[in-house]
């Protein structure tokens, strides 16, 4: 017997039947994999697939999670946003975030850069006005081999 699972993700209803079969969801699929093969999010990247990176971060209830680790299951009634939920889907312009991670140069190759907009909007959700210490913090578990973080870190208190 097969269940079903509702998904929401960037403001868009998905369902989808959990089960061994061709075309269901197995109870052993990350959110990642969901995401990108499933729904062709692409841009939350899988890189340690061990939920140390921050790469594969998404909000789950306005919270950072680490979608590599996150099964696909445990998402039912959750409200799931990705790198691409973040503009605005009517005017398709970015969020304040993604536009000031644009105009500090917070970004190099760009793997990582999802991640890190996604945990430091997590940051601003909780706190909106963070010190710099507390941007620090949120944004620890985010690792990039490009760049200094000296620009994310500008980049996020631009829009305090």
């Amino acid at each position: 017997m097969s269940k079903e699972l509702t998904l929401k993700v960037n403001g868009e209803t998905y369902t989808f039947t959990v089960g061994d079969n061709l075309g269901q969801i197995p109870e052993t699929e990350t959110l990642v994999e969901t995401l990108r093969d499933r729904l062709g999010l692409t841009g939350t990247k899988l890189s340690c697939g061990e939920g140390a990176c921050g790469c594969c971060a998404v909000l789950m209830d306005g919270k950072a999670v680490a979608s590599c680790i996150t099964l696909t299951t445990e998402c039912e009634g959750r409200e799931i946003v990705t790198i691409e939920g973040l503009s605005d889907p009517v005017t398709g312009k970015l969020d304040p975030l993604q536009e000031a991670f644009l105009s500090h140069n917070a970004f190099q190759c760009g793997f990582c850069t999802p991640g890190i907009i996604i945990a430091a909007k997590s940051i601003l959700n909780k706190n909106p006005h963070p010190t710099v210490e507390e941007i620090e913090e949120g944004l620890s578990g985010n690792f990039c081999r490009c760049i200094s973080h000296y620009q994310v870190i500008e980049a996020v208190k631009s829009i305090l």
